[in-house]
């Protein structure tokens, strides 16, 4: 590792990763068509010919809200995995349900870089505060800990109080987490008059993480604010970098990716710089993907001078909304499948509306219901334990008369305030 990157991958000259890219992927492709699903998408393809990016781009769109489907015909992957799920390390259940594989290899999801950048260091000390429960994301971290030789708290989340306690005795220098639940901690810290002050750095993701809140991080004392742009099927994407203290444009992609940014809706992609839905090949022996629409929208950065950190790769804008009405709420996916489904366990709802509004860090769901007439206590509660079912998160429920709300096929709508 030197001193300001990683490792010399991160500084090589852009043609020569383009053309090191290119020249790996006939056998991406060769490795994906072994797996039975793959065989399926790319029947026909000669992996051979695909050696640059105009052949990448004649290749069919595999979706994200695909996956569902594709795993229900052949449980648990799709077909879409190379290594049997008994030589795999770890099988994560994610809302819907999807699952999610990870292999064996060290720093499996690619998370070292994102945290290098971060300012994670040989010797240091993290609070993990993402869920280890069911999903991946603690263990992108504990990957990229161990490849790094730093030390993890396994935190997780909730407990807040907890939280605070092990900060003030353990005194970890970076947080690591949701934006939501490193505010909800400082402002626990605050109300116990807890000195967690050793939090100098912060490494987020899963939800945005607008400018305001990060202005208040660093009201806050937390200095260095990063955040990372990853996803329980890709690992890491991307990852924001810092020159002097000060955050540099967009946002660096990982060096085992090819990010394509396409039309929502089609494989078709968008001029430099335009805004369109993120697609990703991903270089990964166990689980290849080809380009796999991820359903979130960015941009390429154009025209702009490289990076003062020293990394030389593309980068994208950030994550900048989805393509269709999936949302996070609370670092979880929350789907217009899983509205429908808690509509049909209710007869008595004929129509409804996911409401997610509040501030960041402070997510409010409300399912909005079109009723005859307002049911009892005992269905409302009904409703309600359906909606923490269904989406693994809280939520209200509000009864509205027939026909007050919109025709327009919305069945998520998120109303929060970003500012």
């Amino acid at each position: 590792m030197s001193m300001d990157t990683f490792d010399a991958l991160e500084r090589r000259d852009p043609q020569e990763r383009e053309q090191d890219l290119m020249a790996r992927l006939p056998q991406l492709v060769a490795r994906a068509r072994s797996a039975p699903g793959w065989a399926s998408i790319l029947y026909g393809v000669d992996p051979e010919r695909v050696n640059s990016r105009a052949a990448l781009a004649d290749l069919p769109i595999t979706r994200k809200a695909d996956l569902k489907h594709l795993q229900k015909q052949a449980m648990p992957f799709g077909g879409l995995t190379a290594t049997p799920i008994g030589q795999l390390a770890r099988v994560f259940v994610s809302p819907g349900p999807i699952f999610d594989p990870e292999g064996r290899g060290p720093d499996w999801w690619r998370f070292a870089r994102p945290m290098y950048a971060a300012g994670i260091r040989p010797g240091g000390l993290l609070q993990n505060c993402f869920s280890y429960h069911f999903t991946p994301a603690a263990f992108m971290v504990e990957g990229g800990a161990a490849r790094i030789g730093c030390a993890v708290i396994p935190a997780g989340a909730g407990q807040t109080e907890m939280q605070v306690q092990a900060i003030v005795d353990l005194r970890p220098d970076t947080y690591v987490g949701t934006p939501s639940f490193l505010r909800i901690i400082i402002e626990k810290a605050r109300e116990m008059g807890a000195d967690i002050s050793c939090i100098e750095r912060a490494l987020m993701g899963a939800e945005a993480l607008p400018e305001s809140l990060r202005a208040w991080f660093r009201e806050n004392g937390v200095r260095h604010v990063f955040q990372t742009y990853a996803s329980a099927d890709i690992g890491s994407v991307a990852y924001e970098t810092e020159t002097g203290g000060v955050l540099n444009p967009g946002m660096v992609l990982d060096e085992d990716v090819i990010l394509e940014i396409v039309r929502p809706g089609s494989g078709e992609p968008v001029a430099p710089g335009d805004i369109g839905e993120v697609v990703v090949t991903l270089f990964n022996n166990d689980y290849p993907l080809i380009r796999f629409a991820t359903g979130d929208m960015s941009a390429m950065l154009v025209d702009t001078p490289p990076s003062k950190c020293g990394r030389t790769n593309s980068r994208i804008r950030g994550w900048m909304g989805r393509a269709d009405q999936t949302t996070k709420v609370r670092a979880m996916f929350v789907h217009p499948s899983q509205v429908d489904n808690i509509t049909r366990r209710h007869p008595e709802i004929l129509k409804a509306r996911l409401i997610v509004s509040g501030r960041m860090a402070n997510d409010v769901m409300t399912l909005r219901c079109e009723v005859r007439s307002p049911p009892g206590p005992d269905k409302t509660a009904a409703i309600v334990e359906s909606i923490r079912e269904v989406t693994k998160l809280r939520g209200d429920v509000e009864f509205v008369a027939r026909g007050a709300l919109p025709a327009d096929g919305l069945l998520i709508e998120d109303v929060r305030d970003y500012a």
